[in-house]
């Protein structure tokens, strides 16, 4: 299992951690991207990776 975190601060709420990892990500009332699950197990991995890379303010973090 993975961490996954997003950086509140950094995320500007285009949503590409939703549409990459919906299992992972939600949206916030807001727009901004949230943490759904905390520790991802690793079939869900492939798709917080492709979330983390797509995102364009680098807010997301696995660990």
């Amino acid at each position: 299992m993975k961490k996954v975190v997003i950086d509140a601060a950094a995320c500007d709420g285009q949503g590409y951690c939703k549409r990459f990892a919906p299992e992972v990500f939600d949206l916030d009332e807001w727009g901004y991207g949230k943490v759904i699950r905390e520790e991802i197990p690793d079939e869900l991995v492939p798709g917080a990776e492709a979330a983390m890379e797509a995102c364009p303010m680098q807010a997301i973090k696995l660990l």
